[in-house]
């Protein structure tokens, strides 16, 4: 029952009551309304019927405010776009194309058109890419209508001082993909600057997480003179086991990085890379999966480097040191403190001495 139908039967009961009861005085003072209120209902209703106890709002719109059509059609192109965009979001990539439109303006321009939320965006997108004869497999159909946005707990208490301090590592599930099998994927996000990488394989075990940070991340960190002082995980098996035999763990230490690992059963203290992981689902994976029937692993992996460049480079992002910046922008800005840091430690000829 929407807010106006619950209107409508709270003035239908007072005018019931008081012919239940007999007396307009006793139905006012139980409901705790005006005689006057009263007969302005059920002089309403004898007029009009039940339309005419319908909330009427005296304010009316003035048009000239409403924003430019070149400008709403710029705000509906980018909802098709990047469906998974909030409006503070949308906002921000939008400026950054020239077009200035403040959040509030991108929600009333998405209330006025039927997007206002991430499944109507979705399902929008959906009937556009259909109009234009994009072929859709059933397992896509199902993404689709089980899509929802659940957040997590906020990462910004994590302890991290500059880029390479903390880096956070986990492993998502993408789905199935016929003739390739299960496809996960391994992702190792800057707790700092919010810089990713992520690599997509069709086994969870722990060569696979070591060779993510093999040949994404730590090449990375040292392009830029950046050491890698400690990495967040689960206690996944690929993750953890004895530090004389498994192979994630043998890499950690040939690399001189400390392990620490989360809380059991409290995801949340690697709520970092859930909420990325969280933000690939909802931006990459259930859009491109609509749009395109993927038959091998590298043709998804290759979609997917173009993303982590767009997430990387030219997404701004909304956490607490980025501000708005692009994680590419704030790893770049706040280079020279992990720089700084290394500066401070002694080197081992300096110790020696």
């Amino acid at each position: 029952m929407t807010h106006s139908q619950k209107l409508v039967r709270a003035k239908m009961s007072l005018i019931e009551l008081a012919d239940y009861l007999k007396s307009v005085s006793e139905a006012c003072r139980v409901m705790g309304v005006s005689r006057q209120h009263f007969y302005d209902i059920k002089q309403a209703y004898e007029d009009g019927g039940i339309d005419a106890l319908k909330e009427k709002s005296r304010r009316q719109p003035n048009r000239k405010n409403r924003i430019a059509p070149e400008i709403e059609e710029h705000v509906i192109a980018l909802a098709y776009e990047n469906p998974a965009y909030g409006q503070v979001r949308a906002s921000n990539e939008l400026r950054k194309r020239g077009v200035l439109i403040s959040a509030g303006g991108v929600r009333c321009v998405w209330l006025r058109n039927g997007l206002e939320t991430f499944k109507k965006r979705l399902t929008k997108l959906e009937e556009k890419a259909a109009a234009e004869g994009i072929v859709y497999t059933e397992a896509q159909l199902v993404a689709l209508e089980s899509a929802k946005v659940a957040r997590e707990s906020s990462p910004d208490q994590i302890e991290t001082h500059h880029p390479g301090y903390l880096l956070s590592a986990d492993t998502m599930y993408v789905g199935y993909l016929k003739g390739v099998g299960r496809i996960y994927q391994q992702t190792v996000i800057d707790t700092y600057s919010s810089v990713a990488f992520a690599k997509l394989y069709d086994t969870k075990v722990p060569v696979t997480a070591a060779d993510t940070l093999n040949d994404r991340a730590l090449p990375f960190f040292e392009e830029h003179g950046v050491t890698v002082l400690r990495i967040l995980t689960d206690r996944g098996t690929e993750f953890c086991g004895r530090d004389d035999t498994h192979a994630y763990q043998l890499f950690l230490g040939l690399n001189e990085i400390a392990h620490t690992k989360t809380k059991a059963k409290h995801p949340q203290t690697n709520g970092i890379c859930e909420r990325f992981q969280q933000t690939v689902q909802n931006e990459f994976y259930k859009v491109a999966f609509r749009k395109k029937i993927y038959r091998t692993l590298d043709e998804i992996q290759a979609d997917l480097d173009d993303y982590m460049q767009q997430y990387n480079t030219e997404r701004t992002h909304q956490g607490k040191r980025c501000q708005g910046r692009t994680p590419m922008q704030t790893f770049v800005d706040s280079v020279h403190l992990a720089l700084e840091k290394q500066l401070e430690v002694p080197s081992a000829e300096q110790t020696a001495a």
